[in-house]
C-alpha cells in the first residue's frame, strides 16, 4: 500500500490553491508535478556544477560528465535496457520524429506499409504521415474494436509482408487502453516489421521491460514521470540505432569530418545528441526515475487502478455523464457532461479547484469515432487521494448546462 499522505509532502505544488480551493490536479496525462528531490537536483546542478557535458578537461566538467552518463544508466535500469541504447532527446515527440526520419526515410520505399491506429497521438501519427509521403510508402490503419481498443486479432487482419513498421502507443492517451505490445512485437517480427512504441502514457505508470516486450523503439518524456520538461528518451535496439541516421548534426555527435564533406559520426547513442543537451533536465530526470523506483512501479499501477475504478463506479451511475472508457486499464477518465461543451465544463471544474484537460488531446482522428468534437480528460497519479476523488465525483454530480454556464455570467 502507498502512504499517499507522506508522498504528497514531497510535492510543493500540492500546497497550491486554485479559485480559492485546494488544488486537485487531475491533468497528469499532460504533465506531472515534481517532487522536491527533482527540484533539488536541478538547483544543485545550477548552483554547484553549471558547466557543459562532454566538453571540458577540468574537474567540474568531469563531474557533469559523470552525472550525465549516470543518468543514462538509471534510465537503462528503469527500462531494463543497455546504457548504449538510451538516447536523450527533448521529449517523446522528438524521439518519435527521430525514428520516423532517421529510420523511416532511410529504409522505407514505395510499396512498403506503415501501420498505426486512429487512436494515436499526433506525435506518432504525423511523422509517419510525412515520411510515407516522402518515401512513397503507405500509411494504413489498424481497425479498433467497438470500445476503441487495439487488438491482436485486428492487427492480424491487416498485417502483411509489406508492413515494415507498426507505430502505436502502449497506453492510448485519450481512452487509456493498454495495447498488447509484447504479442504485437512477436507477430511483427515474424514478418520482418519493426515496432515503434509511444510510451508517454505507459512508462510513468506501469513497469516497463523493453527486453521482455522485445519492442524495437520506445519513446517517453520525463515531464510525465515527475521529471523536468524539455527532456525525454528514445530507447532503441542498438543494431537499429547503429543503422539509422541522425537528423540533427553538430557538435558532440561527430567523431571527425573533413573539407570534402566526409562525416564520421560517433557510435550510438552519442551520434544522436548534437549540441549542448538539457543537462539540468537530464539530471532531474534521473532523480525522478529514482523516486519512482523507490515507490515501485507495481505499487503505482495498482493504486491508480484502484482509484480509477472507484471514480468510474460513481460516474457510471450518473445519467448526465457520458463515459467513453469505463473499462480502461490506465488512470484516465475520458468523459463529457451531457449537452455541455467540453471546454465550458472544464471551466466549471476549474472554478471548483479541479484541473482537468478538455479538447481533442492531440488525437484528432479519434474524435470522429467518438462522435464528439471534444472531450474532458481527468488523469490521476499516485499522489492523488480518495478524498480528491470524492470531491471530483461531487463536482461531476453537480455539473449541468445551468451550473456550467453560470460560471460565465
Amino acid at each position: 500500500m502507498l502512504n499517499v499522505e507522506n508522498i504528497r509532502k514531497d510535492f510543493p505544488m500540492l500546497k497550491q490553491t486554485m479559485q480559492n480551493h485546494p488544488l486537485i490536479y487531475f491533468d497528469n496525462g499532460a504533465t506531472t508535478l515534481k517532487p522536491q528531490s527533482v527540484i533539488d537536483a536541478v538547483v544543485h546542478y545550477y548552483t554547484h556544477l553549471s558547466t557543459n557535458a562532454h566538453r571540458g578537461d577540468y574537474d567540474l566538467s568531469f563531474k557533469v560528465d559523470h552525472e550525465f552518463e549516470e543518468a543514462r544508466q538509471v534510465v537503462a535500469d528503469f527500462l531494463h535496457a543497455q546504457q548504449k541504447e538510451i538516447v536523450f532527446t527533448s521529449g517523446a515527440s522528438e524521439s518519435l520524429n527521430l525514428v520516423a526520419y532517421g529510420y523511416g526515410r532511410k529504409f522505407l520505399k514505395s510499396g512498403d506499409v506503415v501501420l498505426t491506429t486512429e487512436a494515436e497521438h499526433a506525435s506518432t501519427m504525423l511523422p509517419w504521415m510525412r515520411t510515407c509521403e516522402e518515401t512513397g510508402a503507405k500509411l494504413n490503419y489498424i481497425p479498433l474494436d467497438e470500445e476503441g481498443r487495439v487488438t491482436l486479432d485486428n492487427i492480424r487482419k491487416v498485417i502483411t509482408k509489406k508492413v515494415k513498421v507498426i507505430a502505436l502507443a502502449q497506453v492510448t492517451n485519450v481512452l487509456g487502453f493498454e495495447v498488447p505490445i509484447k504479442e504485437i512485437c512477436s507477430l511483427a517480427h515474424t514478418l520482418g516489421a519493426i515496432v515503434v512504441v509511444d510510451g508517454a502514457q505507459s512508462v510513468p505508470h506501469i513497469p516497463i521491460d523493453v527486453q521482455d516486450l522485445d519492442c524495437d523503439f520506445l519513446a517517453f518524456s520525463a515531464h510525465k514521470c515527475c521529471g523536468p520538461t524539455g527532456v525525454g528518451v528514445l530507447y532503441g535496439k542498438y543494431e537499429l540505432l547503429d543503422r539509422m541516421d541522425s537528423f540533427l548534426l553538430g557538435g558532440g555527435s561527430n567523431a571527425r569530418y573533413d573539407m570534402c564533406g566526409n562525416i564520421l559520426l560517433k557510435n550510438p547513442p552519442h551520434k544522436f545528441e548534437s549540441g549542448t543537451p538539457a543537462i539540468e533536465a537530464v539530471i532531474g530526470m534521473k532523480a525522478a526515475l529514482l523516486y519512482l523506483m523507490n515507490i515501485g512501479m507495481e505499487n503505482i499501477h495498482r493504486y491508480e487502478q484502484e482509484l480509477h475504478q472507484y471514480i468510474i463506479s460513481a460516474l457510471e451511475k450518473m445519467d448526465h455523464i457520458i463515459l467513453y472508457n469505463k473499462n480502461c486499464e490506465a488512470g484516465i477518465i475520458t468523459f463529457n457532461v451531457k449537452d455541455v461543451f467540453a471546454q465550458d465544463a472544464a471551466t466549471y471544474f476549474n472554478t471548483n479547484g479541479i484541473a482537468v484537460r478538455s479538447g481533442q488531446h492531440c488525437a484528432k482522428l479519434l474524435l470522429d469515432r467518438l462522435n464528439t468534437s471534444a472531450t474532458i480528460r481527468a488523469s490521476i497519479y499516485f499522489y492523488n487521494t480518495k478524498e480528491e476523488a470524492d470531491r471530483f465525483i461531487e463536482v461531476c454530480r453537480s455539473a449541468s448546462m445551468e451550473t456550467c454556464l453560470d460560471v460565465f455570467f
